[in-house]
């Protein structure tokens, strides 16, 4: 079913070294209205936290549920048995605990091995193991294995990313304990996971192995997982699937919202900041060091006209949209603005354009991404696929089939 075409309001925001300046003109590659619009390609699941695939060929989505279930949308249905069910050992009574994150394992065709990451009844979270025989099947074996888990001083800021790498890793976002103002320090350090983006091998070692070109192996007082630093409440990365570069939208304090960028050739280390600064603005630089040790973003907004909360997304990749290729696409979790990022490489910076939709996005929660690269979106108890008009939509599946959008296309 389809919903009416939306339109983008003229409205531009510039994001430039950290001022935000009104007033400049869109992108060129960014399509004006009324191009692009929203289809529901979920009308009703409860509390959507992930929309992903398993990398199979199948086409089918994955989306989790906050309360601890897997669903699968097989050709464009919600199929009624959940692939996974695991509310009984799920916390999510707290506004940011529950079922947060979901990974197929790059061999996930072969092997059925996924993993996920949810809050547990003593408040921890815990990343495990879980495996679906056979993978094309629709359900999963609902017993797992805990292959580590974070004590949380607090119910919110709990992180919950899981993705693998291009070079076969897992990661896994971890907030920096929830405490207002991160008064532990633990963003900065490297003797917690707490505010950190960490690195592991799942590679048929359980629980698993710390990869040896890790940035703090064999670093006397540290954590060897750990790959970022600095981070407040990363909820959502992503990987660019074209480069391999790492997009991280990393949850704000008081009066700033970010966008961190770490190139595929990176070899982790980066410290992004929190609590020393929020965003590329200092916020407790007690005991911190020279600004040089600091990585900062490439796009950050401030708290104006209701904004709060970051929602990351993904460098858009798909035929859906196709003039949105090379947008990194990102949102307010307050307002539901929805931003596409651009880099200039004559002035070496990146603009923000926001794709204002007819559809009340506000609380939007996640992004997600099909085989094909195009992206979802999801709010409230609905998960939307992002189209551009009279594009060809390849639908994921390996025959390669494509479909013409139009205002009517179901």
């Amino acid at each position: 079913m389809s919903e009416p075409t939306a339109t983008r309001t003229a409205r531009i925001l510039l994001i430039v070294s950290g001022a935000v300046i009104a007033g400049a003109t869109a992108g060129a590659g960014v399509p004006q209205p009324p191009d692009l619009d929203l289809v529901v390609a979920v009308p009703s699941i409860a509390s959507p936290t992930v929309v992903t695939h398993a990398g199979d060929g199948s086409g089918r989505l994955f989306v989790t549920e906050k309360v601890g279930r897997i669903r699968v949308v097989d050709g464009g249905v919600l199929l009624a048995t959940p692939f996974l069910d695991i509310t009984s050992i799920v916390k999510s009574s707290g506004f940011e605990q529950g079922l947060l994150g979901l990974a197929f394992d790059p061999d996930y065709e072969s092997n059925g091995d996924f993993y996920v990451y949810y809050t547990r009844a003593d408040n921890a979270t815990v990343l495990a193991h879980y495996n679906a025989s056979p993978p094309s099947g629709n359900t999963a074996s609902a017993v797992g294995t805990e292959l580590l888990s974070q004590a949380q001083p607090a119910s919110n800021h709990n992180g919950g990313q899981l993705a693998f790498g291009p070079d076969g890793h897992l990661y896994m976002a971890v907030g920096d304990g929830g405490i207002q103002g991160d008064p532990a320090g633990n963003g900065q350090s490297l003797q917690t996971w707490l505010g950190k983006i960490l690195r592991i091998s799942v590679d048929g070692n359980l629980p698993y192995t710390v990869p040896v070109d890790n940035p703090y192996v064999g670093v006397a007082g540290t954590l060897p997982e750990i790959w970022h630093s600095g981070l407040r409440n990363p909820w959502r990365f992503s990987f660019d699937r074209s480069t391999g570069d790492m997009y991280i939208g990393d949850v704000g304090y008081g009066s700033w919202e970010e966008i961190d960028r770490a190139p595929a050739a990176s070899l982790g280390g980066e410290n992004w900041g929190w609590r020393c600064y929020e965003g590329a603005h200092p916020f407790n630089t007690t005991g911190c060091g020279p600004i040089g040790d600091y990585d900062f973003p490439i796009l950050e907004y401030a708290h104006a006209s209701g904004r709060c909360s970051v929602t990351g997304g993904y460098l858009y990749r798909g035929f859906a949209a196709p003039d949105l290729r090379g947008a990194y696409l990102f949102a307010d979790w307050c307002t539901g603005e929805v931003w596409a990022g651009e880099y200039d490489g004559g002035s070496g910076t990146w603009s923000a354009t926001e794709l204002a939709f007819t559809q009340n996005l506000g609380g939007l929660t996640t992004f997600g991404e099909d085989e094909a690269g195009n992206v979802y979106l999801a709010a409230g108890s609905t998960v939307w696929v992002l189209r551009q008009i009279g594009a060809l939509f390849d639908d994921g599946f390996e025959d390669g089939t494509t479909t013409a959008w139009s205002s009517t296309t179901p």
